[in-house]
C-alpha cells in the first residue's frame, strides 16, 4: 500500500509565493536537511511549467501538472542520485536502467556526469509544450567537481527558455562558481507549533509528533519520515538505555547508516549534557544519569564520524551493528 500523500506545508507555500514573485533563471535553495528543499524546488518547477499558473503556484489540474505528477513531463529534467530517483519514482535514462537491471553496476549515490551531460543537451532543445524548460538538481551537493563543471557553462550562458533550481542540504560543498551564478534562498525554519500542527495534519498523534520532531532535531520533513518508518516514539526514547546494556535488538532492523545517525545524535546529546547544555534529540530523562567522561565521548564522536564514511560499504551488517553497539556500551560505561 502506498504512503498517504503529504499535504504541502504552509511555510513551503509561503516561500513558493515569495520566490515566484522574483525574477531569475537559477535558484539555489539552501539549508539543513529536513526543511523541504525538494518540495519547494518541485513547487517552483511546477509553477514555471504550468499552463495556467497563478501567483500562488501551479494550478494542479492542467496537462503540464498531470505530466509532472506521472513523471513524464517533456520539459522537466530532474537530476538526482539514482538511488533517490528510484525512491521518488523518477525514471532513469534507458541506458542507466539497463545497466542496473543487468547488474552491471549498482544505482549511483551521486549525480552522475552522464546524467548532467544529458541535462545540458536537454536545456538546449526547444520546449515541447511552449512554456520553457526546467532543470531540478537535488541534492545539489551530490555533484562531484566534474559533474558540477559540466553544469557551470550552462548556468553562465543559459539558453533563453530554461530555468534551474538547485536544492541543497550542504551548499558549502558546492563550487563557489556554482553558488555565485544562482540566486540564493535560505530555507525557513518554521516555529515548533506550526510544525506540530502540520505533522498532526498528516495523521500523527500529538505526543508522537513531538517525539519524532525532537528525534529529527526539529526538522519537519525528517520527523515525518521517521513517523512513517514504522518506528515508535517509545523505542526512540528507550534507545540510550538499550545501547547502554548492549542490547543489539533495539536497533535490529536499522541499516548501518541509520544506526550511526542515531548513535551520533545520542553522542551529541551526551556531549551537550556533559558541558551543561540541553539535549536536542532525546528528552533529558531518556539519557543515562551517570554521564561518560568528556574524553570518552569525544573519542566516540570521532569513531562514529569515521564509521559514517563507510556506512554504505558492503560489510556484514550484523557484525557491524554488534560492533557499533559494543562501542556505544563501552563509551557509556567509561569514566576516563
Amino acid at each position: 500500500m502506498s504512503e498517504p500523500a503529504v499535504v504541502l506545508a504552509p511555510w513551503i507555500a509561503a516561500q513558493r509565493t515569495s520566490l515566484l514573485a522574483q525574477r531569475g533563471h537559477a535558484w539555489l535553495l539552501q539549508g539543513p536537511s529536513g526543511l523541504g528543499q525538494y518540495a519547494l524546488g518541485m513547487e517552483l518547477v511546477r509553477a514555471w511549467l504550468c499552463d495556467v499558473p497563478t501567483e500562488r503556484g501551479a494550478c494542479g489540474q492542467c496537462g503540464s501538472c498531470h505530466a509532472i505528477d506521472v513523471r513524464t513531463h517533456a520539459d522537466l529534467c530532474v537530476l538526482m542520485p539514482e538511488v533517490q530517483m528510484m525512491a521518488l519514482g523518477w525514471p532513469l535514462s534507458e541506458k542507466a536502467q539497463a545497466d542496473i537491471d543487468d547488474k552491471k553496476r549498482k544505482p549511483s549515490r551521486e549525480i552522475r556526469v552522464e546524467a548532467m551531460r544529458d541535462a545540458v543537451e536537454f536545456s538546449q532543445r526547444t520546449s515541447a509544450r511552449g512554456k520553457g524548460k526546467a532543470v531540478l538538481v537535488y541534492p545539489a551537493e551530490q555533484m562531484n567537481h566534474i559533474t558540477a563543471n559540466a553544469l557551470l557553462k550552462t548556468l553562465e550562458e543559459p539558453p533563453g527558455d530554461v530555468r534551474f533550481v538547485l536544492a541543497s542540504e550542504a551548499a558549502h560543498q558546492l563550487l563557489p562558481t556554482i553558488r555565485s551564478r544562482c540566486l540564493g534562498h535560505s530555507m525557513v525554519w518554521p516555529a515548533e507549533e506550526q510544525m506540530l500542527q502540520w505533522l498532526q495534519g498528516q495523521g500523527i498523534a500529538a505526543d508522537a509528533a513531538l517525539a519524532f520532531l525532537r528525534a529529527a532535531g526539529g526538522r519537519p520533513d525528517d520527523a515525518l519520515a521517521l513517523a512513517r518508518s514504522g518506528r515508535s516514539p517509545q523505542a526512540w526514547s528507550a534507545l540510550p538505555q538499550a545501547v547502554a546494556k548492549g542490547d543489539v535488538t533495539a536497533l535490529g532492523d536499522w541499516s548501518p547508516a541509520q544506526v550511526i545517525d542515531a548513535l551520533q545524535k545520542l553522542c551529541h546529546d551526551l556531549l551537550a549534557a556533559s558541558v551543561g547544555g540541553a539535549p536536542r534529540y532525546f528528552a533529558p530523562a531518556d539519557l543515562p544519569k551517570a554521564l561518560p567522561s568528556l574524553g570518552a565521548l569525544t573519542r566516540w564522536s570521532r569513531a562514529l564520524a569515521k564509521a559514517a564514511r563507510t556506512a554504505d560499504h558492503p560489510f556484514n551488517a550484523g557484525l557491524m551493528l554488534e560492533a557499533l553497539v559494543a562501542q556505544a556500551r563501552n563509551t557509556l560505561h567509561s569514566k576516563h
